[in-house]
């Protein structure tokens, strides 16, 4: 028996076991349940049920927040935190670290060009060998233009050649000015995006997790993301895990202790192929939530290596698995 089931047991109080943070999360998925608009995705069709405008606080004094009612892939959060950290754009990394939660959207372009006969077919499997074993064809076709990576390091500019560095800068302002209220790193270019976009410049994949806001406030690092599009069963699990750990990792670069991580969300939702999923989930009680430890020399972003974290005391409920959609970016049928 974990320990916070143990505590609650012997205690016996109902208002001690809402105190769990994950009752944020459990309460925003029965709330999709009981009270979600239906929706449809134009150009895939899926179906899922939605709120609008939510908001979770995760004080990181009180344990990690990486949901304890189903285990969450800690390599995957923890590899694909520094892909973006270290502002790459293609899979490759990952997939030479055996990580896979990037595949479908590459693939996803690459079947355009196959469709259109530039390329001959493959399965997605056949797919990420090619893009496991051949640097040029990684090069080609395993690159994701304007994701999150190059959006917070390499913002491309109306300039030649020129990049900003968004999360350097962040913390920059943040070292001259701890009351800064502009500390701000974007990935919603609207050039890129939707209808907004020209078709060569198109990014075919959706920016969900699109703007986070750092501020210090008494000593403490606090971190806001604004979420536009939050798939509760796959994606958010992932989400609050890993920036409750950017959070933590700029409080120690700035010499900080890390505050709260603020979740805000625009539509959240849950698909329709998620449905019994999330029920077997939320039927489960919060465990008591792990720690993380950074290793004290990261004193600098550009230092921060997937080895610079440990997680420990993570005791889960088990796997539940899904099929993730892919849904939203370019559409095609304007």
């Amino acid at each position: 028996m974990a320990r916070w089931e143990s505590d609650h047991q012997e205690r016996g109080g109902t208002s001690l076991m809402k105190e769990h943070p994950e009752y944020q999360y459990i309460n925003l998925v029965k709330e999709v349940l009981e009270e979600g608009v239906k929706n449809v995705d134009r150009g895939t069709k899926a179906i899922s049920y939605s709120v609008f405008g939510r908001q979770c606080r995760y004080d990181l004094s009180k344990g990690f927040p990486l949901l304890t009612t189903k285990k969450v892939y800690w390599k995957g959060v923890i590899q694909e935190l520094y892909w973006f950290i270290s502002g790459q754009s293609n899979i490759k990394y990952l997939v030479d670290h055996n990580v896979h939660i990037w595949d479908d959207y590459p693939y996803k372009m690459y079947k355009i060009k196959a469709k259109s006969g530039s390329e001959k077919d493959l399965t997605k499997e056949e797919f990420i060998q090619e893009i496991a074993d051949d640097d040029k064809f990684a090069k080609k076709y395993g690159e994701l233009p304007r994701i999150y990576g190059e959006m917070w390091r390499r913002w491309p500019t109306r300039r030649k050649g020129k990049t900003i560095d968004q999360l350097k800068w962040v913390l920059a302002e943040l070292r001259q000015d701890p009351h800064a209220r502009n500390a701000i790193v974007t990935s919603w270019n609207p050039e890129y995006l939707y209808t907004m976009a020209d078709l060569k410049d198109t990014s075919y994949f959706p920016i969900c997790h699109n703007t986070y806001q750092v501020s210090i406030k008494n000593g403490k690092v606090y971190l806001q993301l604004y979420q536009r599009s939050a798939d509760l069963f796959l994606g958010v699990p992932f989400n609050i895990a890993s920036y409750a750990l950017l959070t933590m990792i700029i409080a120690q670069v700035l010499g900080y202790e890390p505050g709260e991580f603020i979740h805000t969300f625009g539509d959240a939702h849950i698909y329709d192929n998620h449905m019994l999923q999330v029920r077997e989930q939320i039927s489960r009680a919060p465990r008591h939530l792990p720690t993380v430890k950074i290793d004290p020399a990261l004193k600098d972003i550009d230092d921060f290596v997937p080895e610079s974290v440990t997680l420990e005391n993570y005791d889960p409920h088990p796997t539940i698995k899904g099929e993730l959609t892919v849904a939203g970016g370019y559409y095609q049928g304007r």
